[in-house]
């Protein structure tokens, strides 16, 4: 999952405040530094977020 996915997941956040994120000690490390930017494990992001987000409300979804 990359930065941009990570956005969508997150309800379209900034990319700012997705690099603030995912900048985050508690956030899952990368698994790989590419050309087009970092990665992580969708598994390890869908897991943060289940822990550290509340979730949307049925409006929002």
């Amino acid at each position: 999952m990359g930065a941009h996915e990570i956005r969508v997941r997150l309800g379209g956040i900034s990319r700012q405040r997705t690099y603030q994120i995912t900048s985050r000690v508690d956030f899952p490390k990368a698994i790989a530094d590419l050309e087009q930017g970092k990665v992580w494990l969708a598994r390890d992001v869908e897991g943060w977020i289940a822990t550290h987000r509340a979730p949307l409300s049925e409006s929002e979804a």
